[in-house]
């Protein structure tokens, strides 16, 4: 892992179902993503994470997989998928494919032959019971629809575990032949060439719950069983992993740096939401001070939006209530009592500067920076839709029918096209926006230019500047002798900040809301529009 390509990557999220499709039967598919690189090659995507593409009954957005080995085939072929990773490569971009092994679908031959046959090799593959402990609530994932995370199965007349949906039975991590099944599935991605794996549902791999005899230690291996396995194969690959714990947790995944790789920053994320909310830095600040250091070959990763709800189960109610009530006022925004299923410019009323400050936060904050699928354009969200299908609306390329996303029917489309209001297909796409100068992708273009010239934002030491303003968040990083400092005005006021510190002067401007007046060489002092940012290298040479 002496590369680390990954500590300055700009990742980039997609659903391949809902990207682009390519022979007009509604459906996105790799020959459409494929098309579709040279664009995301332009923007300066350096690694691109799929979500799940293999065969599902779709109970779960593709996240109930009932075959490890294939493409779903509304989605193409394995020649296809080969043709886009010799693509990608081509345009010097790695690709992560999403990993799904807590749980399977329930129609996989696994659990189809585990359910038909006490005896079966596969009976062990999952966990059962004949009489389940009653469910803590707490153990719910998906509290509104399920009661309960062991369903009976009549025909193999035994409970089966499950914390996601009930079509998800869960696999038994502690037994050897699973694992080494699991090793089998990533060996065969890797031989495709694909740079790693995010690793779905971390915690509940290792929890061991339901499991008997499960050893806390034991479980807790396989995740170094999992790094071992994947750098024998494949020196630069990555295990990226979901885990929404808490901060003492988090050591139990990086460990000291041969389990996880990368996890992705949920805390950071939550407290970012309250400092916005606020206009206060004070969160953001609290929210960088609570997670641990981390081995020097591991990494955050930050985003603003992915394709699950924006949790806020790591805060408190109060807080998380200040939350709903900036960004998400109505009932109908909320899912799951804790999260938001909005993208992020309706939560900012469409204020264009302060969703600037949002991303210029993502680029500068401590880690790797992940965008999302129609990020670059300013998508919106379709809260007519069902659950977490409101932020899952095909992608928008032009203001052709559908968005230009398929030819086919608009009752045909695998997810729905936003077609009319502010965020509708007509005035939200690519082709617009690539025509206007002053639009978000142009400026997130600029944006993603500077932050690849500033290698210290990935993977320097970082440490919070004091100022004089409550509103305002400042932070450096330092790297190989070089520095890179940012600075953010949470607030809809402009202000002058201050640093409390002389250590850092001779500052020059990468980045900004603005074209700013030159900072006098000793000036400690930093004006700033509403919802303003600033990025600066230090100018070493001059002192």
């Amino acid at each position: 892992m002496k590369e680390l390509w990954y500590k300055n990557a700009i990742i980039y999220s997609l659903d391949v179902e809902t990207f682009m499709d390519s022979d007009g039967d509604g459906v996105g598919d790799f020959p459409g993503l494929t098309n579709r690189l040279d664009y995301l090659s332009a923007l300066g995507i350096t690694c691109l994470w799929l979500l799940p593409f293999y065969p599902s009954p779709n109970r779960d957005n593709g996240y109930d997989v009932m075959d490890y080995y294939n493409i779903d085939p509304r989605l193409g072929t394995l020649g296809d998928f080969v043709e886009f990773m010799h693509q990608a490569g081509e345009r010097g971009m790695r690709v992560v494919i999403d990993l799904v092994v807590n749980h399977t679908s329930n129609q996989h031959p696994w659990f189809l032959a585990a359910r038909s046959d006490k005896n079966s090799r596969y009976r062990n593959y999952y966990v059962w019971s004949e009489n389940p402990p009653k469910t803590d609530p707490e153990q719910l994932m998906f509290p509104d629809v399920e009661d309960s995370i062991w369903e009976y199965d009549e025909q193999a007349n035994a409970y089966y575990l499950h914390h996601f949906y009930k079509e998800q039975p869960d696999l038994n991590i502690a037994n050897p032949a699973v694992r080494e099944e699991i090793c089998k599935i990533m060996g065969f991605w890797l031989e495709l060439g694909v740079s790693g794996f995010r690793i779905d549902a971390a915690p509940f791999l290792i929890k061991g719950i339901g499991i008997e005899g499960a050893d806390p230690e034991h479980m807790q291996a396989f995740l170094t069983e999992m790094e071992e396995f994947v750098s024998s194969r494949q020196s630069n690959a990555v295990l990226l992993a979901e885990a929404n714990v808490d901060p003492d947790q988090i050591p139990i995944y990086f460990s000291k740096g041969d389990r996880m790789h990368i996890l992705f920053n949920f805390l950071l994320n939550q407290y970012m939401f309250l400092a916005l909310a606020r206009q206060e830095s004070s969160p953001l600040r609290d929210g960088l001070k609570i997670l641990p250091d981390i081995p020097p070959v591991c990494q955050w990763l930050n985003f603003v939006r992915h394709h699950d709800e924006l949790t806020l189960d790591r805060i408190n109610s109060s807080k998380r209530k200040e939350i709903f009530a900036a960004f998400a006022p109505d009932e109908t925004m909320q899912i799951f009592g804790h999260g938001i299923r909005r993208r992020l410019p309706p939560m900012m009323g469409g204020n264009r500067r302060r969703i600037e400050l949002i991303y210029s936060l993502l680029f500068t904050l401590p880690g790797t920076p992940m965008l999302r699928y129609g990020e670059e354009i300013g998508m919106g969200d379709d809260l007519s839709l069902e659950g977490r299908n409101s932020v899952r609306t095909v992608m928008q390329w032009s203001d052709a029918p559908n968005g230009g996303f398929s030819t086919a029917a608009s009752d045909d489309l695998a997810r729905p096209a936003i077609a009319t209001g502010e965020y509708g297909y007509k005035k939200v796409n690519v082709a617009a926006a690539q025509r206007d100068p002053d639009s978000l992708i142009n400026w997130m273009d600029r944006a993603i230019r500077i932050r690849k010239q500033c290698p210290e934002l990935g993977r320097g030491k970082w440490h919070i500047l004091e100022t004089d303003s409550p509103a305002v968040f400042a932070h450096c990083c330092d790297w190989e002798g070089r520095t890179v400092i940012a600075v953010h005005n949470l607030a809809d006021k402009p202000c002058t900040a201050t640093l409390k510190s002389n250590e850092y002067t001779h500052l020059f401007d990468l980045f900004g809301d603005r074209i700013y007046e030159s900072l006098a060489a000793d000036s400690p002092s930093i004006p700033l529009e509403a919802y303003g940012y600033r990025w600066f290298r230090v100018n070493r040479e001059q002192y």
